[in-house]
């Protein structure tokens, strides 16, 4: 487990809900990956992600999906890609990436708390 933080410093750290609108393969990455563009609606928008997803997800089945993510880490170029928000996943029993996303369909731009 890692060291303990205080609330004031989860506060810092943005967690929002968006929508998955176009997902496409990543052939330049080091490590399969997909890149998406996930909308988080009003002020955000869509922003770009790529994800190391491709065990569990294809790209035509990703279009329509709700994710979280945090979208106020700094971009981080990733090839020739640049990656704006970190779409959240735990690893299966395997390591694999399985995304997270809320039980119920809710307002993009939602945050997490």
């Amino acid at each position: 487990m890692a060291d303990s933080i205080g609330y004031g410093d989860f506060e810092k750290v943005e967690i929002r809900v968006g929508t998955i609108v176009d997902a496409q393969p990543f052939p330049e990455a080091r490590k399969p990956a997909i890149k998406l563009w996930v909308d988080f609606g009003g002020a955000i928008g869509v922003k770009r992600s790529s994800a190391q997803i491709t065990v569990h997800y294809a790209c035509d089945r990703l279009i329509g999906r709700q994710v979280m993510a945090v979208v106020n880490f700094p971009p981080r170029q990733i090839g020739p890609f640049l990656s704006e928000v970190l779409v959240l996943g735990v690893p299966d029993e395997n390591g694999a990436v399985v995304l997270l996303k809320p039980d119920l369909k809710v307002p993009d731009g939602g945050r997490m708390f």
